[in-house]
């Protein structure tokens, strides 16, 4: 019986190791441990909250005014017993900088805000800090400011953390021998568009493009 040899083609090889080296990227990504996704259905206790807008003032405290980022809020349990509302909110720019708010907000800056909005149920971030009853007649109204150090900024992104008792385990570095456990609560991300030049912009709200729960 005569054997066929078929002919040796190095381009063939080639592309077979090509195919090969492809079907292993796409499929690593897949089987890669991903960062955990809020569940569907609040599982744990979890606040209602309705935000109000994103605006810019000029707060003058006897130094010449300068710019604040302030966001309105209530938060209404719904839950079926008293929680204990202790937010816990930030605010980063496109350029990386990450603020909590209050943090540089002095208490006159503070009383100038709350004078302006000239609304008697909304509370300061140091107190509204308490036990929060079940039903929307004991809903609160809140305010967190943060200082506007850059104004040259084309978006900007709120999380705002301490409405959800949601959290879970993420391990990066498993299968190395300096793995580390970080623990990711459900916190409620608010992403704004700040085209332009900041400065400019008054007291216009800040266009509010994206709303969503994510685990930070």
């Amino acid at each position: 019986m005569r054997t066929t040899h078929q002919a040796f083609n190095p381009r063939s090889r080639l592309l077979r190791a090509c195919l090969l080296a492809f079907a292993v990227l796409c499929i690593v990504p897949a089987i890669a441990p991903a960062a955990p996704e809020p569940a569907p259905v609040a599982t744990r206790w979890e606040f209602t909250f309705e935000n109000g807008p994103l605006r810019l003032a000029w707060i003058d405290t006897g130094e010449g005014p300068r710019p604040y980022y302030y966001l309105t809020y209530r938060v209404t349990n719904y839950w079926g017993s008293d929680l204990l509302f202790a937010p816990d909110v930030q605010l980063v720019s496109d350029t990386g900088e990450i603020q909590r708010s209050g943090q540089g907000v002095s208490a006159a800056v503070t009383q100038k805000v709350l004078d302006m909005l000239d609304n008697p149920l909304i509370e300061s971030q140091i107190n509204i800090l308490s036990t929060v009853l079940e039903g929307p007649e004991h809903a609160r109204d809140g305010v967190v400011i943060w200082p506007a150090r850059d104004l040259d900024v084309d978006d900007v992104t709120v999380y705002f953390g301490g409405l959800s008792g949601e959290f879970n385990a993420y391990i990066v570095g498993r299968e190395t021998d300096d793995p580390h456990r970080y623990t990711l609560r459900k916190t409620l991300m608010l992403r704004y568009s700040t085209p332009g030049e900041l400065a400019n912009r008054g007291s216009r709200p800040l266009e509010l493009v994206e709303e969503r729960w994510v685990m930070r």
